[in-house]
């Protein structure tokens, strides 16, 4: 007895409405293009600039305790994390608190800097401040300069993989599905204000490696089910090719979304936009993968090489029971 998702031989009409589902996806993209350049994102220290404290005291460190001190006083945006260190003594407990740079201002006061450390000093008196650094603008810019590179690059290299693999077409089809799914989450963490830093970029590139996972698998499957039924319709051997790697898109996607709900739940705030992202993106991902990739590929047709030989072999990574 072996757990099965979906039934075996499934023959489910994933392009039936194609036009509806395509049409969706356009609507999604240009809404959230629209909320980026109107609603804009909720950068954080890494983008804004901001100043980071490095603490140490005798008594461990409270995380939860250090952000209940400090939130009086108002400072928006407030990182704070326990440094750990094989080192440090038993009575060496260091902290680093990261805090927005405040308006009109490149980094916080010295008098800002004095009442968090008096604050601190009122939940532990053996805190005291041993490094105080700020990140200005200049700094914030370059990174958003090099998060956007980072990014095109990541589309470009798989652009080209992509066409080399396969063909021109399944190489736009990808890129348009990771443009999407890219697009799409920006446009979410806009909606719902969600921080926005560098940890979301990690999680913007982990969208695009996962993404085009998936939708590699389903390219290889029609490849070679176009060599095999080379007088079925296209739209028909798309079909075939995505009910034949359901199960391995359903398992492969429901336990990395059991694992990413947990870290979601318990991890914390420090995590939960990095895993927020990374959640959304393997959803979205997953329905790009057909109703995007596809799509396009649908749309722009596959020329079809007679010339190659029958191949009834399947990918043995596509095979997987579900």
């Amino acid at each position: 007895m072996r757990l099965k998702l979906v039934p075996e031989n499934t023959n489910w009409d994933f392009f039936k409405y194609r036009t509806l589902t395509f049409g969706a996806s356009i609507v999604m993209m240009i809404a959230s293009l629209a909320l980026w350049l109107t609603v804009g994102l909720n950068f954080g220290i890494d983008f804004r600039g901001g100043t980071t404290i490095r603490t140490q005291s005798e008594q461990p460190v409270d995380v939860g305790a250090y952000r209940d001190a400090i939130a009086p006083l108002g400072l928006g945006d407030t990182s704070i994390s326990e440094v750990f260190d094989p080192s440090f003594d038993d009575d060496h407990h260091v902290a680093m608190i990261r805090i927005q740079a405040q308006d009109g201002q490149e980094s916080i006061s010295a008098e800002t800097v004095t009442q968090v450390e008096q604050a601190l000093e009122a939940l532990d008196e053996t805190v005291h401040f041993t490094q105080v650094e700020s990140v200005g603008p200049k700094v914030s810019g370059e990174l958003i300069q090099t998060a956007v590179l980072a990014v095109a690059a990541a589309l470009a290299a798989i652009l080209f993989y992509i066409w080399l693999r396969f063909e021109w077409q399944f190489s736009v089809g990808a890129v348009v599905a990771l443009f999407h799914d890219v697009l799409i989450t920006i446009g979410v963490f806009s909606l719902l204000q969600i921080r926005f830093d560098l940890a979301t970029i990690a999680a913007l590139l982990t969208i695009i490696g996962y993404s085009i996972n998936d939708t590699v698998v389903i390219f290889d499957r029609l490849r070679e089910n176009l060599r095999k039924f080379k007088t079925k319709p296209l739209i028909d051997v798309m079909n075939l090719s995505v009910n034949e790697t359901l199960s391995r898109t359903l398992m492969t996607s429901g336990t990395t979304l059991i694992a990413l709900i947990a870290l979601l739940v318990l991890g914390g705030d420090v995590i939960r936009g990095f895993v927020f992202a990374i959640t959304w993106g393997v959803v979205i991902g997953t329905y790009s993968s057909v109703y995007v990739a596809k799509n396009v590929v649908l749309w722009l047709g596959v020329k079809r090489d007679w010339s190659k030989p029958t191949d009834t072999t399947g990918n043995q990574f596509a095979n997987v029971d579900a």
